[in-house]
């Protein structure tokens, strides 16, 4: 061995003997004495407790009061949501709809996506769901408003908008009602390149996260967990291009060409139970957020 390996040799155990010593003494120094330990853990913080931040309600309230003031309303729904696969991963399925709602008895949903075009109409005496690629119309008489037409399209043909709760006559009734959590987040510039408010809350039982527009108050994305589904599978609505009261012609609710389709009745299909649009579970009521 040379002179000069020895030395390095030397250097190297002496520096790990100094390291291995300045560390010990440096755990030592960091060791916190019985009273500051005392210290650290009553000034823990504590636990948290589920309840109503009135900050996410203020968002949550006044987002629904915006959608509950217009008369009329478009935008553009995506929704993603996962279904268990054959091999336990879950898959992840999509479907656009373009909806077009006008208080208090018009809807128009035409669904795109991954699957056929599905095309929902209401007029405020009649509701037709049409499939243009398998040119089949169904048709049956419905309520006077949108509520009462969305109840019976979804109890009668299984038919399911997972953006229900944007166009019902009172919105927050329908999330207050089932109300259990409500807690603010913060906010993000990384949705639909606004400024968004985050809420946090669950109602019934899902527990949901929105992101909500802080200067105009509309929802642009929502996240949505069944707590009572082992898998929690997600589901996550993304609502944009928004527009409120535009003026919208009275054909706009009526499909343009339904004459060659072949009538069917308007009842629920062999796939009603289609993992990710069904409706949330039944509420359970709640003590009333202010």
């Amino acid at each position: 061995m040379t002179v000069w390996k020895q030395v390095l040799r030397a250097t190297a155990v002496a520096l790990g003997v100094c390291l291995a010593s300045s560390g010990g003494a440096q755990q030592r120094a960091n060791a916190p004495s019985k009273a500051a330990a005392k210290y650290t853990k009553q000034a823990a913080a504590p636990d948290y407790q589920p309840g109503f931040d009135q900050h996410a309600l203020d968002v949550i309230k006044a987002a629904c009061d915006r959608l509950a003031a217009a008369k009329s309303m478009a935008f553009a729904a995506i929704v993603s949501y996962e279904s268990p696969s054959r091999i336990g991963p879950p898959l992840i399925y999509s479907a656009k709809s373009e909806v077009l709602m006008q208080r208090p008895d018009k809807l128009r949903v035409i669904t795109l996506g991954d699957g056929p075009r599905s095309e929902f109409y209401y007029d405020g005496k009649t509701m037709t769901a049409y499939s243009p690629a398998e040119n089949l119309v169904a048709v049956a008489g419905a309520p006077p408003t949108i509520d009462g037409a969305l109840k019976k399209a979804y109890d009668v043909g299984a038919i399911y908008f997972p953006f229900t709760d944007v166009l019902v006559a009172d919105p927050y009734k329908d999330i207050a009602d089932g109300l259990k959590i409500a807690f603010y987040i913060g906010q993000s510039t990384l949705v639909d390149d606004t400024t968004t408010d985050m809420v946090a809350y669950v109602t019934g039982d899902v527990f949901v996260q929105a992101w909500i527009g802080t200067e105009d108050k509309l929802p642009r994305r929502i996240y949505a967990v069944y707590l009572n589904d082992p898998a929690r599978l997600r589901h996550v609505l993304a609502l944009t291009h928004w527009e409120l009261d535009p003026a919208l012609p009275a054909n706009a609710f009526v499909p343009s060409d339904t004459s060659g389709a072949a009538p069917i009745a308007f009842e629920r299909p062999d796939a009603a139970n289609a993992s990710g649009l069904k409706p949330p579970p039944k509420k359970t009521k709640a003590a009333n957020p202010q």
